[in-house]
């Protein structure tokens, strides 16, 4: 089993700020696989099969940086094999130009403090991570920034790239990770 990790922050408040393009990603998913989400474990879960592979969904419902509580719980009941394929962490990314998407076989948090929680929780830095770029403001304090909606100009591009990372999960799955990275990791 893969699991697909979104990171955001729970309810209608923060649905479409920056900070929740990892579940905005599993949303896009959701509906491509015509998967349901049904909450347990501190998250909203979704499992089924994309390109032929088991996968839950994950939107952890414990905030952004208390991510790792929740994904710790799910990954002490699954069964993984083949780290660091078997768990993918989608998340925003201030240091990436808006809508720019990287994928990471493995690393430090960056500074994500969602990406840090779970690095604690579950002792490892070895798993993927697809990185979608919100870009930085010096204009505002980084915690309003990222909590604050996409600007009209931003969205079109997001709902884009929202959509690449769908794609780039598929051939992970179906193709493997150096494909994906191959394909992602250059300018998109």
């Amino acid at each position: 089993m893969t699991l697909i990790v979104g990171l955001g922050n729970p309810g209608k408040k923060y649905s479409q700020t920056k900070h929740n393009v990892g579940f905005m990603v599993l949303d896009k998913l959701a509906n491509k696989y015509n998967l349901k989400f049904n909450e347990r474990n501190d998250s909203l879960i979704s499992e089924g099969f994309i390109e032929g592979k088991k996968i839950a969904l994950i939107k952890p419902l414990t905030y952004m940086n208390l991510s790792g509580i929740a994904v710790k719980k799910i990954v002490n009941k699954a069964i993984l094999e083949n780290l660091p394929n078997s768990i993918i962490v989608i998340h925003d990314d201030l240091d990436l130009p808006i809508g720019k998407i990287k994928i990471k076989k493995n690393g430090s948090s960056g500074g994500h403090k969602g990406v840090q929680s779970i690095i604690e929780h579950l002792g490892t830095k070895n798993f993927l991570r697809i990185k979608i770029g919100i870009d930085k403001t010096k204009e505002i304090d980084i915690s309003e920034y990222v909590l604050s909606p996409f600007s009209r100009e931003q969205k079109a591009l997001i709902k884009e790239k929202i959509l690449q990372a769908v794609d780039a999960i598929a051939i992970i799955l179906s193709e493997g990770v150096d494909k994906a990275m191959n394909l992602y990791n250059r300018e998109n």
